[in-house]
């Protein structure tokens, strides 16, 4: 009989999945091997050697200019805003017990981007006011969705077929707000809304880091009943969870971790869809798989910059253009899936 190692700390313990364990291990050294080899590429390339003495301040004036100034928190940014669209991913789709409940599928991205879009284009605020501006979108989007989905409970189904009804409103919404506006403005949102990493410095780093810290953490406290929500509500209710409230809380820190990578990064697509069913995949494991979500989330969005960066040379592409090409057939792979399934 194989015995399961178990993490515990006081009351509060898991039952830790040895071949999630590997997976994880293996996800976060493919990470790091991406990041420098992210880092040591470009038109001015450097020997992967020189990566660490560039951060650490032992490189030459060029490396640590353009490896640690100017290259590292854009792959920093990548890979925080990565894990934070995993990890949503994974907490909607464990929600909604549908592969298709991804945030940027069901509206919640979409509302994000509102947000941000009307502080941007009409109350012309900055960064920080966008951010803001995001994070609410996101969550007035998500309460329109549960009130709109509610009847005798949240179903799963109608939750995400509410939130696509939303999600193509609210692509609407962000159109007509972008085409009135004024033609400086209106140029710089439609670059901004295909997602991009270009020009990403330590303060879109640090707000997504802060943002990620505080969503793994509230993580850590929904993981089992986010574990319960799998089964159907009669099961859930029956061994102690409270649905509705696990609902809401599990919600709350989806709609925060989508809401701060747009802010950060913009309205970058189809990460948070597949990330969680590539790391189902790989563990084997039952469950929302959050913490191997985050990575293959962070894995994908470096992967996609660095080939939005070189492969297209002497022209860089927003990194938003790549996930939405190879996200969009991804996607039209999985409606044909489970079309045939009966699922939708």
């Amino acid at each position: 009989m194989t015995v399961m190692p178990v993490l515990a700390a006081g009351s509060w313990s898991v039952r830790l999945h040895r071949r999630s364990l590997l997976v994880c291990a293996g996800l976060v050294v493919a990470l790091i091997a991406a990041v420098v080899v992210s880092l040591a590429a470009g038109a001015n390339s450097f020997a992967v050697s020189r990566v660490l003495p560039a951060i650490v301040g032992n490189g030459t004036p060029a490396e640590q200019l353009i490896i640690g100034e100017l290259r590292l928190p854009r792959a920093i940014t990548a890979v925080l805003v990565g894990a934070g669209l995993g990890i949503s991913g994974g907490i909607f789709q464990s929600l909604t017990r549908n592969p298709l409940g991804s945030p940027d599928v069901v509206g919640f991205g979409q509302g994000a981007t509102t947000g941000a879009l009307v502080t941007m284009l009409i109350l012309h605020g900055g960064f920080t006011a966008a951010s803001v501006g995001a994070v609410a979108g996101g969550a007035i989007t998500a309460a329109l969705v549960f009130v709109l989905s509610a009847h005798h409970g949240v179903a799963p189904l109608r939750l995400v077929l509410v939130g696509l009804g939303a999600a193509l409103m609210l692509n609407s919404i962000n159109s007509l707000l972008i085409v009135r506006s004024q033609l400086y403005d209106a140029q710089s949102a439609s670059a901004w809304i295909v997602g991009s990493l270009a020009g990403r410095e330590w303060t879109q780093a640090r707000l997504m880091g802060a943002v990620l810290l505080v969503g793994v953490v509230l993580c850590a406290a929904l993981y089992r009943p986010l574990s319960l929500s799998e089964f159907s509500d009669e099961r859930s209710t029956s061994l102690g969870l409270n649905v509705g409230r696990a609902r809401l809380g599990a919600v709350a820190v989806g709609v925060l971790l989508s809401s701060a990578a747009v802010a950060a990064a913009g309205p970058i697509q189809f990460v948070a869809l597949p990330a969680p069913q590539i790391a189902r995949r790989l563990t084997g494991a039952a469950g929302p798989n959050l913490v191997a979500s985050g990575l293959v989330g962070a894995l994908l969005l470096v992967l996609a910059d660095f080939a939005a960066r070189e492969a297209f040379q002497p022209r860089q592409l927003p990194v938003g253009v790549i996930t939405g090409v190879v996200g969009g057939l991804y996607l039209a792979w999985l409606l044909s899936r489970e079309w045939k399934k009966g699922r939708t």
